[in-house]
């Protein structure tokens, strides 16, 4: 167990204090893969729910120490989130988790921590009472900034019902090929239908052990990531680019409705991911490894689908390091990108031809506000704007997440008495 925690500091080390995303460290992480998959599975376990709680966490270590401990000593606050997390929210024995703890600041600057350690662990495990609060745990889970956006786009409730989807670990969604049956493999894999055909399981286990993975049967995707591919109309045998498109989930779903797929992504360590995904589903599309906003096609397509690189906020119940890592200022760097892949878009199209714009943010600038800046520009395109008519796996969702102006927005806490979805916005554009 203590091999699993010192992985969790070092992970936290990488995102807290040197700001690596997550999913890149776990899976390139040397110390996480010499573990069994037990001390694995709990090196993860901890390093989600620190992530997720770090605001009450912090704020319970801040209440037991006399000042602040030093920047340099990243890993000693680690240690303590660590410990922390473990006698507030993983209801590990107290003895367990201070003696592990102390056990981890013996290994650094000579144990000079030990006993700071092991002190304030103490008495955070001795006084439950301090632990309660006049405020909804997910915001003080969410840094100001963020948390004052949301107040201000969404309203103090809705911003309040998101912050707290951000607390619960979210279920496992499957997208499932067309060529197999929802009854049998929702029965295989445990899961619930949800409107849509989309199979939702409760999270535990391997993914890569589970019932159909080998076969290719299903792949992981949120129900809200795959809403956008399925705007895109008569997709079958027609010429579709998937820009920015790793790992892959929208390009098979489109490969797999019959769609000749193009899929473009700058990475070609996505790229290889993609192809793997492929060759697992036994699904064909051209892969291209390029800047999507400099590559055109030899010919005009009939659509293209965008899913654009964003701040990334409505991902959050998923990818719990982004409520850390992300600054306002990152919106202003993304819109610009997604400006100029817009652009980029629609000169693939062919006349009549459809463009749909998708980024997985909460942030309007980088959703409502480019298609108004696009359309302002003189762009040769038209809102083709959704209904809710065209969806029946809508059914029970907020009528919000169709917009007056007939572009989509989902929400975190969207279908939360079903385990949520992540947040979305997408637009239909036609060509002119």
């Amino acid at each position: 167990m203590s091999d699993s925690r010192t992985a969790a500091c070092q992970i936290l080390d990488a995102v807290l204090d040197n700001g690596k995303p997550l999913d890149t460290i776990l899976a390139g992480d040397r110390t996480l893969a010499k573990l069994d998959a037990r001390d694995r599975a709990q090196a993860r376990r901890i390093i989600a729910m620190v992530l997720r709680r770090l605001g009450e966490i912090d704020a319970q270590i801040a209440d037991c120490l006399d000042r602040p401990l030093a920047g340099r000593h990243a890993r000693v606050r680690n240690i303590l989130r660590v410990g922390t997390a473990e006698l507030l929210f993983l209801k590990t024995p107290a003895h367990a988790a201070v003696d592990a703890a102390v056990h981890q600041a013996a290994r650094y600057r000579r144990g000079a921590f030990k006993g700071l350690v092991n002190a304030v662990l103490r008495r955070i495990g001795r006084k439950p009472e301090s632990r309660e609060s006049t405020h909804a745990p997910g915001e003080i889970n969410t840094p100001d900034w963020m948390l004052t956006r949301w107040r201000e786009i969404y309203g103090a409730d809705t911003a309040r019902e998101i912050t707290d989807a951000h607390l619960v670990e979210p279920p496992l969604d499957l997208t499932l090929s067309k060529r197999a049956d929802p009854a049998e493999w929702a029965a295989k894999l445990d899961a619930e239908i949800l409107p849509g055909g989309t199979l939702r399981r409760k999270t535990g286990g391997r993914v890569a052990e589970l019932p159909g993975f080998e076969d290719g049967i299903w792949w992981v995707q949120d129900v809200a990531a795959s809403l956008p591919a399925k705007l895109l109309r008569n997709d079958a045998e027609a010429r579709v680019i998937d820009l920015c498109a790793a790992p892959g989930g929208k390009t098979l779903q489109l490969t797999d409705r019959g769609a000749a797929v193009t899929a473009v992504d700058i990475s070609t360590g996505r790229g290889a991911a993609l192809q793997e995904n492929l060759a697992r589903t036994g699904l064909k599309a051209k892969i291209v490894c390029a800047d999507a906003s400099q590559w055109h096609p030899d010919q005009l397509v009939d659509a293209v689908l965008l899913d654009a690189p964003c701040t990334a906020t409505g991902t959050i119940r998923r990818h719990p390091d982004i409520l850390w890592r992300r600054h306002a200022g990152d919106i202003t760097s993304a819109t610009r990108l997604q400006d100029r892949l817009l652009n980029a878009a629609i000169s693939m199209v062919a006349p009549g031809g459809t463009i749909v714009y998708t980024v997985c943010s909460l942030e309007p600038e980088e959703g409502t506000a480019r298609i108004e800046a696009l359309l302002a520009s003189g762009a040769p395109v038209t809102l083709d704007p959704i209904s809710p008519d065209e969806w029946p796996e809508l059914d029970g969702l907020d009528p919000a997440a169709i917009t007056p102006a007939g572009t989509l927005r989902t929400l975190p806490c969207h279908w939360s008495e079903r385990g949520g979805m992540d947040g979305f916005f997408a637009t239909r554009l036609i060509r002119n």
